[in-house]
């Protein structure tokens, strides 16, 4: 299966995003449920507000993942880039300074482990993964050498009174 398979599913079907791993395994995800939207946004706005452009910032949108066995397909949750992208289905992952997978009920395994490996080897500096519990924890990866360190786990609302220049994104 191929990127452009993945792109022709998602066309015919609205109600799931689809991704696959560099080793060619599909995920089929329903949509996101409203207070997984709302994170996201909370986490936008955040960006926004602090002077990140707009156009460095998206929900929802596919990366390319290159990976020893082939090339797989993620959307994560959150993307910030260094610079604004060319327009595509599938970006590379060169200029991306952060992901955030925001945890639903059921990607727990995906999100923390996997997609973590994944993000890591493809060389993305920062992966944060939010987790849906009643402090909405936040916890902030750094890639260090090839692998992730923790550098802080914290709810989302003190993150939201940080700055994105504290956690090297602005």
């Amino acid at each position: 299966m191929t990127l452009d398979d993945l792109t022709a599913m998602m066309a015919a079907d609205d109600h799931h995003r689809y991704e696959i791993s560099p080793e060619g395994v599909l995920s089929i995800l329903p949509p996101p449920g409203y207070a997984h939207a709302i994170v996201a946004t909370r986490l936008m706005v955040w960006l926004a507000a602090a002077g990140v452009p707009a156009d460095r910032i998206a929900q929802a949108v596919g990366l390319r993942i290159e990976g020893r066995n082939g090339v797989g397909g993620r959307i994560p949750d959150l993307v910030v880039w260094s610079k604004a992208q060319a327009d595509g289905v599938w970006l590379p992952v060169d200029d991306v300074l952060l992901v955030v997978e925001i945890i639903s009920p059921g990607s727990e395994g995906v999100d923390t482990v996997t997609k973590r490996s994944e993000y890591a080897a493809a060389g993305i500096p920062q992966y944060w993964v939010v987790d849906l519990d009643q402090a909405q924890t936040v916890t902030m990866h750094r890639l260090d050498g090839e692998v992730y360190a923790v550098k802080a786990t914290m709810p989302l609302a003190w993150v939201l009174n940080t700055t994105p220049g504290e956690h090297d994104l602005g």
